[in-house]
């Protein structure tokens, strides 16, 4: 099992940044790869980046591309979503994703996160 926790969520006027953290624990080695997704009420959970554990490829939402970083950290089994330029259609619950076996950019994800919520202000 993988357990996934993020951090890093809070409140930003528009045009502002923050940095999410996913950290995994328990049987890390087994992950394959990794995503953050959002959600708002009402809505169907959305793709907004990828990350390949291994070879550290990377796939952007184009509604994010050129705002948002994803990148992990080996050492501390964590990954990040740095969030630039902000909008306030950026308001979401984000969630972090991970799996141990192979699939498309936007899944089957096996373990996820409770989420963190981020509001950006106009």
């Amino acid at each position: 099992q993988v357990q996934l926790v993020e951090s890093g969520g809070g409140l930003v006027q528009a045009g502002g940044s923050l940095r999410l953290s996913c950290a995994a624990s328990g049987r890390t080695f087994s992950i394959s790869a990794m995503a953050w997704f959002r959600q708002t009420p009402g809505k169907d959970r959305e793709f907004v980046a990828f990350i390949n554990w291994s070879g550290a490829g990377t796939y952007y939402a184009d509604s994010v591309k050129g705002r948002f970083t994803i990148s992990r950290d080996d050492a501390k089994n964590t990954m990040y979503l740095r969030m630039n330029a902000l909008k306030p259609e950026d308001t979401a619950v984000y969630y972090c994703a991970a799996r141990r076996l192979s699939g498309t950019y936007h899944g089957p994800y096996e373990y996820w996160g409770q989420g963190t919520q981020v509001t950006v202000s106009p």
